[in-house]
Order: structure tokens, then sequence, then C-alpha cells
């Protein structure tokens, strides 16, 4: 049966940020698909580890800050997660951070805090779980790009330029792990409702003219965006890889 095709039922998914927001809303789609759940959090995962265990499944938490964890630190995060849970099957790296400054204006410390998160997070990540995921021959990375994956943005340099370059990892990975079941993908939210655009929400002229654009007149929320991680997470997605899918209620098409 089609349905059966996207359960996760004896998977193991690491997801990172999933203390609130986009990074919960995942966490818990994929345990209501079957998975039991690894989170590794800057902060206190501690209400959606309580969700998850309450549909059934076991959860392990993970403290780490990517703004100042080593390669070392993430490649043990991953070993930690396998001792605790038997294996890896799916990583969804969603953690990010976002400062906003002029360009011209925009300091070292921001820049690098951002990529440290954004990129060099995902990267290690990655890099750690895919060895496992090829030698067990199956596996799915989801990344989190953004809509600033295709365009500039404003005043947030850093953020554009890790989004780009996490859909161009995606990309990257995808190529050389295919042949071996392992699938890369991401998704790039459109303007979701969360903390990272609570500034732009703010400012009623701005938030005006983005809802002017989003042929779907609203705001995204982390549910809207629980449907594609189910499915690149699972079965269901086996022959998609190195895509970078929108979910942005016709955000880049209008």
């Amino acid at each position: 049966m089609i349905l059966d095709t996207f359960r996760l039922d004896g998977r193991v998914a690491v997801v990172t940020g999933s203390s609130r927001g986009l990074g919960q809303g995942a966490a818990l789609a994929l345990a209501e698909a079957g998975a039991d759940l690894v989170l590794i959090d800057r902060g206190d995962a501690a209400h959606t580890a309580e969700l998850a265990r309450g549909l059934g499944r076991r959860v392990y938490t993970i403290g780490r800050d990517f703004v100042s964890a080593s390669r070392d630190d993430l490649a043990g995060a991953i070993d930690e997660a396998v001792e605790a849970m038997g294996r890896i099957d799916v990583l969804v790296n969603n953690a990010g951070t976002i400062r906003r400054a002029p360009a011209a204006e925009h300091s070292a410390q921001d820049w690098g805090d951002v990529l440290a998160v954004n990129l060099d997070a995902v990267f290690h990540l990655s890099q750690a779980a895919g060895r496992r995921m090829i030698d067990q021959g199956w596996g799915r990375i989801v990344n989190v790009a953004s809509m600033l994956s295709f365009q500039g943005g404003i005043l947030v340099p850093g953020y554009a330029a890790s989004k780009h370059a996490v859909a161009g990892l995606t990309k990257a990975l995808a190529n050389e792990w295919a042949s071996s079941g392992v699938t890369v993908n991401a998704i790039a939210p459109g303007y979701m409702a969360t903390d990272n655009t609570a500034p732009i929400r703010a400012d009623a002229d701005r938030e005006a003219s983005i809802l002017a654009r989003i042929p779907a007149a609203r705001w995204g929320t982390p549910a809207d965006l629980q449907g594609a991680f189910v499915f690149l997470a699972s079965d269901a997605a086996a022959y998609v890889t190195g895509a970078v899918i929108p979910v942005d209620g016709g955000w880049l098409v209008r």
C-alpha cells in the first residue's frame, strides 16, 4: 500500500534545533510516522521529548552549541546517538541562526557564528551520519534551506550566503551518496511565523509587503512543513535526491 511507504517504524531520526518552531514540528511529525528520536539542541528540548514519548517513541537528547562545537564535537554527537539508539536512519539539519545588520557593518563575529551554525554544523553532522548510512545501505538527510537559498534578502548577508551554500551542499552530497541508498534533500520554507521572523512581523509595513506577495495570503506554520519532512525521510521518496523543495505558499512563483 502506498501509505505504508511513508511509515518510519523502526527508524531512528536525529533532529537538530528541535526545542521549538520548525524543528519541533519536524521531530513530532517523524515521531507520528513511527520514528524514534535523537534531539540535538543548544537549549532545552525536554518539551519536545515529552510530546514524542507521549506518542510511544523512544527519545534521547544531546546538548550541543553549534556556534562553538568543533568537528569532533559534532561527530561525537552522532556517535552518541548511535550508541544510545542502536542506529541512525534519518538526519534533519534544522538548527539555524540569523544576524541582521547592513552588509557594510556586518561584524566578523556575526558572519562566523551564522556560518558555523547554518553551514559548518550541517556538513560535519551530515558527514558523520552519512558514513554510517552508507555502511547500512539506507539513509535520509533532510536539510533546511530557505527562500534565501534562491534570493539575496535584506540585511542578512551571512544568512543568505549560508543558505545558498546549504542548497549546494545538498546537491553535492546527493551526487556522491545516491548509489549507496542515501538520499540528501532540502526543504526551503517560505515566510514562517517563528522566532526568527518576529522582527519582520513586528514591522507593519514590511509584514504587509510580504503578505501581499504570498499567493496563499498567510504566513506559514511548522505544521505546513510536516508532510514534506515525513515524505523526504521515508521510502516514498526513494528516487528523490538533490532536490531543494520550496514550501512557501507560492512566494517564489509570484
